[in-house]
């Protein structure tokens, strides 16, 4: 396969629900995407063509091929290589509200322990403005480099809600731009890809327990496996966003969400109402 037989490409955000677009595109038979994030034009873009072309199979061929990969939004280089190597693909974005997704997003590596329960030094733009947390949530100007090599035609702009309030109006839109025929939802991908409530088990003791992985990697999915898990797996008990940090992000995103609204052409005041109403 060349660069020439793909299509579209996902380029964020994280924490947005992409995956969930990712699962309902691949569900559908005549599209082609792999399965994992290449991360290619951002992360590993010295591995070569070569590397990035060998993870898409003959057998998208004929089909409607594309790839997601979220750090795509972040990376300062990754349009232009992007746009260098497939001027010619459609693109899609998917928002949610920066502070939910700030929020959502430290949720997510406090729950694997790689950030502490001292919620105010990641999130709170008065002591630090976190690139992961704080300057991420800057979608406008992240996205502006994209328009300005492909174009805004070429650049779909969904928000996160859409998932929830209208899937399948959501992925009517996906699907007329990227020219593909209507289609009813998969039925298996109307429930939450990612659950942040699922129990885990706690960082420290998946550590310690990290020597046994190789050994108990043939059980997974077995009754007694999911019996041991089970056992010693906990529901995560996440720091709350206080109302004084979220106040702080309220007014750290609000200009960003105004230059969105008028690259989008469309209006957030749906995440201007959920930050009133956290007040």
């Amino acid at each position: 396969m060349q660069f020439s037989d793909i299509d579209f490409v996902i380029i964020g955000a994280a924490k947005s629900a992409t995956t969930w677009l990712q699962t309902q595109l691949q569900a559908d038979p005549a599209v082609y995407m792999p399965d994992p994030e290449l991360h290619y034009f951002s992360r590993q873009y010295e591995r070569g063509d070569a590397w990035y072309l060998s993870h898409f199979s003959d057998e998208g061929l004929g089909k409607t091929v594309g790839e997601k990969s979220n750090s795509y939004l972040y990376v300062p280089d990754a349009a232009t290589r992007l746009h260098s190597a497939l001027p010619h693909v459609k693109l899609i974005a998917q928002l949610r509200n920066p502070v939910e997704r700030a929020y959502s997003n430290y949720c997510m590596l406090f729950r694997r322990g790689e950030v502490g329960p001292d919620i105010e030094s990641y999130l709170d733009p008065s002591i630090s403005e976190n690139f992961r947390f704080l300057v991420a949530g800057n979608f406008a100007s992240h996205l502006q480099p994209f328009v300005d090599l492909y174009g805004r035609d070429k650049l779909l702009i969904l928000f996160f809600e859409g998932v929830s309030g209208d899937p399948e109006g959501q992925m009517a839109r996906v699907r007329d731009h990227l020219g593909l025929p209507p289609r009813a939802l998969a039925p298996v991908m109307r429930d939450k890809v990612k659950d942040k409530t699922a129990p885990v088990v706690p960082p420290t003791l998946r550590k310690r327990l990290g020597w046994m992985k190789p050994i108990v990697r043939p059980l997974r999915g077995t009754s007694a496996f999911e019996a041991v898990r089970g056992s010693i797996a906990r529901k995560t008990e996440y720091p709350p966003l206080t109302q004084e940090v979220r106040n702080r992000l309220n007014d750290y995103f609000g200009p960003s969400i105004e230059a969105l609204e008028e690259m989008s052409g469309q209006s957030l005041s749906h995440w201007y109402r959920s930050m009133e109403a956290a007040e």
